[in-house]
């Protein structure tokens, strides 16, 4: 016995270790390949697009900060070690890991501020969100993301957009609205339009204005790099006529040195793991749309769960050293390949000219306008919110539309972390619903000249027939009843009749599916009528040999398929006739017998009547 535990566990170990290495089999870490990192022949490229994705990603990284309600160097911080950190490990080669407006609201409405060190808490927070994402990869989930529908994230990326705008007005008018939410908040600012300032207003217009005219010339995304100058040089002289505009430096400092390196704190796990998981899935669902939307140079196609693995490198690394939650960005992927990127060596020239910048040029940081910023955002917001995309799910059909419009309104007025919970389970719930009502069944006639034909399955099983039955579509828990709706009705008069069942594409019959074929067996059986079942899964025939179904199939009316299509079908078939004609034959006999015996009675009587009558006569006489 001792043995056999030691071989038991020995098993479980080499198996553990299998799986492990299977997950690492495939996976290709850029890391691991130092060379890989550098193309002498691609540098000037690189580090072209670098600079202009370097550049731009200073406003934004602050516009993120800003965005998320935190210390807006705290953004610049994800930006730089985000993207590094990613671009270590990613199989996307452009992936360009940074911070999504999708992600900063989350953020924001974590409400850091009521902890006790909010600003590690933030950094606990990302590190908890590459854990996460990491798991995530090994894990090989990259394939669940097939399952959250288009309408739920058209309606929660709409949702995000329209709330990146709202939460920017404050900032954009210089008036602190009040409010629960950040529609309150737009009422409140929209009933004391009076209380706007106008210096926030021009200098928020003019980057603005800058933005969307300069987006279209040569300068493409540096445009944001100059709106932002320009805006902020706006604000300067606004200051110097004694108009109050708010910059960066008057709500944080922007040191010019790098971070160290800040530990987590783990007893801030339990209330940061709800935002953290919904982090990643937002990461993780952005960042596929990245892996699919810019193919590698090489031709080497992307995996997303190493993806999965590279933002959450990406975080790990990010909150390590003081950064913001981090995910796959399309815009900034955008920015680098648009800019000439021929390699992912531009994410690290990147990172390098945002470290210049943070070193030698902090004073300038500084002089960022703040209403400026909100101008960028407010530019972002209004480009993530797609009206074709939501066009295209309104003519879908009532259900996407009713998903999308429910997501919409609970990304705009619950906490966006809860409210992406309630968006996946909503894609489960529109999946099965899908799923449910596109399962058909069919009745399939079989000529003799070897043809099959389909057609509706009769609504009464008529007496004294084969039917075979092929549901198509997946057979689970909220496909049962609807097959069981399909199958002809069993009634007292269909006697003496077969109905042969195939089931095919499904591995696995579920307990609610057996508990309803089972109650089907049953009422054939009462009516002297039987069920078979011909599938070429044999984990089916196994669930249904371990329950017997109530014991109303039995296990030699089961038929396993075989390779060749049809083959076992036709078995079933031939097999039932032959039943179908020896309970006939039995039951002619019986009602032969039944009349011959009713005969001989009605001689008997008539007889014993004949002699009881020739006796009263004999009497009388």
């Amino acid at each position: 016995m001792e043995n056999d535990e030691e071989a038991s566990n020995l098993k479980g170990v080499v198996a553990h270790r299998l799986v492990g290495r299977s997950i690492l089999a495939s996976v290709k870490f850029p890391i691991l390949k130092p060379r890989s990192l550098f193309h002498r022949e691609t540098a000037k490229d690189d580090a072209v697009a670098g600079l202009v994705l370097g550049v731009e990603s200073i406003p934004d990284g602050l516009a993120s900060g800003l965005l998320a309600g935190v210390n807006p160097v705290a953004g610049l911080y994800g930006y730089l070690y985000g993207m590094i950190g990613g671009a270590l490990f990613t199989s996307t080669a452009f992936m360009t890991v940074q911070a999504t407006g999708a992600m900063s609201i989350i953020v924001a409405d974590v409400d850091l501020a009521s902890r006790d060190n909010p600003a590690r808490s933030l950094f606990t927070l990302t590190i908890l969100t590459g854990l996460v994402m990491i798991i995530a990869g090994l894990l090989r989930m990259g394939a669940f993301l097939r399952f959250v529908s288009n309408s739920v994230m058209t309606g929660f990326i709409t949702a995000v957009g329209i709330n990146i705008v709202l939460g920017q007005l404050n900032d954009f008018s210089g008036y602190d609205a009040q409010g629960g939410n950040r529609i309150a908040r737009t009422f409140d600012l929209l009933f004391n339009l009076n209380e706007a300032k106008l210096a926030p207003v021009v200098v928020g217009t003019v980057t603005i204005v800058l933005i969307v005219g300069l987006q279209r010339t040569r300068l493409g995304a540096l445009g944001m790099v100059v709106a932002v100058a320009v805006g902020s040089a706006v604000a300067a002289m606004f200051q110097s006529a004694d108009h109050q505009v708010e910059l960066v430096r008057d709500i944080a400092d922007v040191p010019n040195s790098l971070p160290f390196v800040q530990l987590p704190i783990i007893s801030e796990v339990p209330y940061l793991l709800l935002p953290a998981i919904s982090l990643a899935f937002v990461g993780l669902v952005q960042g596929a749309g990245v892996s699919a939307g810019f193919p590698n140079g090489d031709g080497s196609l992307p995996s997303n769960s190493q993806d999965f693995i590279g933002q959450g490198a990406g975080n790990v690394l990010a909150g390590l050293f003081q950064g913001t939650p981090v995910g796959g960005s399309m815009s900034a992927s955008a920015i680098v390949t648009d800019a000439g990127a021929r390699s992912r060596t531009a994410l690290f020239f990147a990172g390098l000219v945002m470290a210049i910048v943070l070193l030698a040029f902090a004073p300038l940081v500084e002089r960022i306008a703040i209403p400026s910023v909100a101008g960028l955002l407010i530019v972002v917001g209004i480009g993530t919110i797609k009206p074709a995309k939501v066009r295209t799910v309104a003519l879908t059909g009532k259900v996407p539309f009713l998903v999308m419009s429910i997501t919409l309104v609970l990304t705009m007025m619950i906490p966006l972390q809860f409210a992406v919970m309630y968006g996946v389970t909503l894609s489960v719930l529109l999946f099965v619903i899908r799923q449910s009502s596109r399962l058909v069944t069919f009745r399939l006639e079989l000529q003799d000249d070897g043809r099959v034909r389909e057609v509706k399955p009769p609504l009464e099983l008529p007496p004294g027939e084969v039917v075979v039955l092929q549901p198509f579509g997946p057979i689970f828990f909220a496909t049962a009843t609807v097959l069981l709706d399909q199958m002809p009705t069993v009634t007292p008069l269909s006697r003496h009749s077969v109905v042969i069942l195939r089931i095919r594409g499904s591995d696995d019959a579920g307990t609610t599916f057996l508990d309803i074929l089972g109650k089907y067996a049953q009422s054939l059986r009462d009516a002297d009528c039987k069920l078979m079942i011909v599938t070429n899964n044999q984990h089916v025939i196994n669930q249904i040999d371990e329950r017997m179904v109530t014991q109303a199939i039995d296990a030699e009316n089961v038929y396993r398929g075989t390779e060749y299509v049809g083959e076992m079908v036709r078995q079933a078939y031939t097999d039932a006739l032959a039943w179908v004609a020896e309970q006939t034959a039995e039951s002619g006999q019986a009602t032969e017998t039944a009349e011959v015996g009713s005969n001989a009675e009605t001689v008997l009587t008539s007889r014993r009547s004949s002699h009881e009558d020739m006796s009263s006569d004999q009497l009388a006489l």
